[in-house]
């Protein structure tokens, strides 16, 4: 299929509406067979569930064009079942993986056109959703909802693209123990408004929120897990029961630890002990992967983290709904990383361990 004429490497993070998308009611203690429309506009009641109590959860994924022109999604199996879980926690009806999933392929190939070229930089991201759609005064789950599914084309998350980015340590709490960090509800979104554009307003690209119990131990930002690296090259990943888990960040330990050869630990990390880590990033659907850098930076050799990219890009296959790197990547990679440099205000050497960082930029 032809590719929409779009300026795909200028396009920022925003909403474009495309062709289609995916619809299913649940009414009567059933869902619907779903479709496909054209209609992007809902019609609900004022008092609807998710207007007057945010009974509302969601999930994030993408959609790629590979160098042979194939497109594939990246995983949207692990989507369907933490969003399983954010329904199951927001007493809303589950809607099943099974359909999930053939939601996504259904509403993808539908708005193929899309999808950005390889190579471009920007990705579809595919928006599936969930709400209580029927009448709610009392507080109480709704009887009725809708599951939907939308994909808008996008670029970087974060502005300037791939370069580092500063963070701060916020002053406000994302989640409370036994509350809902671990689902994608947009309640959590919401009360994180404030506080994003609080550190935008000080010049910071996201926030560090740290436990709300002890206000010491190191959790995840708005929109991404963290990812840190020893200076004996350990990747270490926060652990609490309040961190959203992470696809991105699951699939990145695994590669860490299975195809790079890599020491990795999920555990507990406190705030004093950040200035013994060498790196630090965020991760996940949207931020793809971003270093951390103490100040601000004129960031990465564009020209070096392509290179980079094209090659690992020649070791991925695809498998069905997922992307998948191949078995022989440890060797060649370090070989490759030799001789890669990252331009900063200093010279970094791009070894195993960084490429944690840019293996999946621009995807």
């Amino acid at each position: 299929m032809e590719k929409k004429n779009i300026d795909w490497s200028n396009i920022g993070f925003g909403y474009m509406k495309t062709d289609k998308r995916y619809v299913s009611n649940f009414k009567n203690g059933a869902w619907d067979e779903g479709t496909l429309t054209s209609d992007d506009q809902i019609t609900i009641s004022e008092c609807a569930g998710v207007l007057q109590y945010a009974q509302t959860g969601f999930e994030g994924m993408k959609a790629y064009t590979t160098e042979d022109g194939h497109i594939v999604t990246f995983r949207p199996d692990l989507n369907a079942a933490r969003m399983a879980d954010s329904a199951a926690r927001l007493e809303m009806p589950v809607f099943p993986e099974d359909r999930f999933v053939d939601a996504i392929k259904q509403v993808v190939k539908a708005n193929a056109a899309y999808v950005p070229p390889y190579g471009s930089g920007a990705t579809l991201y595919v928006r599936p959703y969930m709400f209580g759609s029927s009448p709610v005064i009392g507080v109480k789950p709704a009887d009725e909802y809708q599951f939907r599914v939308f994909t808008t084309p996008v670029g970087p998350y974060f502005k300037g693209g791939a370069k580092p980015i500063t963070i701060k340590v916020s002053d406000f709490d994302r989640a409370a123990p036994h509350g809902t960090g671990h689902i994608k509800a947009g309640l959590n979104y919401a009360m994180s408004l404030h506080a994003i554009v609080t550190a935008h307003e000080e010049g910071y690209a996201e926030n560090m929120y740290l436990d709300a119990a002890t206000r010491t131990k190191v959790e995840e930002t708005g929109g991404a897990n963290f990812i840190f690296v020893t200076k004996d090259n350990t990747v270490v990943t926060p652990h609490s029961s309040t961190i959203l888990p992470s696809i991105t960040r699951r699939s990145l330990m695994y590669v860490a630890e299975h195809y790079l050869g890599l020491k990795v630990e999920e555990r507990e990390v406190y705030l004093d002990e950040l200035g013994d880590f060498a790196e630090c990033g965020l991760c996940g659907t949207a931020a793809v992967i971003s270093l951390i850098l103490d100040e601000p930076t004129a960031g990465l050799d564009v020209l070096a983290r392509d290179e980079m990219l094209t090659m690992l890009r020649e070791y991925m296959e695809t498998e069905g709904r997922s992307i998948l790197i191949s078995s022989h990547i440890s060797s060649d990679l370090e070989d490759f990383c030799d001789d890669i440099y990252m331009i900063d205000d200093g010279i970094l050497s791009c070894t195993r361990r960084q490429t944690l960082y840019l293996m999946n930029t621009g995807f």
